[in-house]
């Protein structure tokens, strides 16, 4: 049965033992790594499905057999690409391979985002925290509404005329 607890003390000693306990019992993450020394995750974003693996390298970008500057013109999506790395202090540190399927232009860089985040986390398990804090682990589920019968898109109706 529960001990009693009288005091401040006592409510700090039985907090402590709770704390050694959960310490004892937490998933200690491995490092998930094939042969070549890469780690591999699936990020998606819209549309847009992205296939990343990163290893140690120089920190270059290959996408669909381009690189980042040839793929992608714009510097806002470059950005969004490299935030996992400055998240995690991480940057010109892993070379990244991915292909990309699907969606926009904006999308297939929020699926690479999604994807090196996740394939950061799979080869540095410690990470996890800085990453999930940043909100970049958890898939953005928002997609293009359907279009409904009776409208002209998904919500805009047509021309209203009283005569």
């Amino acid at each position: 049965m529960a001990e009693k607890l009288e005091s401040l003390k006592d409510l700090k000693k039985a907090s402590a033992k709770v704390e050694a306990a959960s310490a004892e019992t937490a998933v200690v993450r491995k490092a998930k790594k094939d042969k070549l020394g890469r780690s591999y995750a699936t990020g998606k974003r819209k549309d847009a499905v992205a296939r990343v693996w990163i290893k140690p390298g120089k920190g270059n970008i290959t996408i669909n057999d381009k690189s980042i500057d040839q793929y992608f013109a714009r510097p806002v999506l470059k950005m969004i690409i490299n935030q996992p790395f400055e998240v995690a202090n991480r940057v010109n540190e892993f070379d990244v391979v991915c292909t990309v399927k699907g969606g926009g232009l904006s999308g297939q860089a929020g699926a690479i985002k999604h994807g090196i985040s996740k394939a950061l986390n799979e080869f540095e398990p410690e990470l996890r925290a800085v990453l999930k804090k940043a909100g970049f682990l958890t898939r953005d589920d928002r997609t293009v509404e359907r279009k409904k019968y009776g409208k002209a898109k998904a919500r805009r109706s047509y021309q209203f005329s009283k005569r």
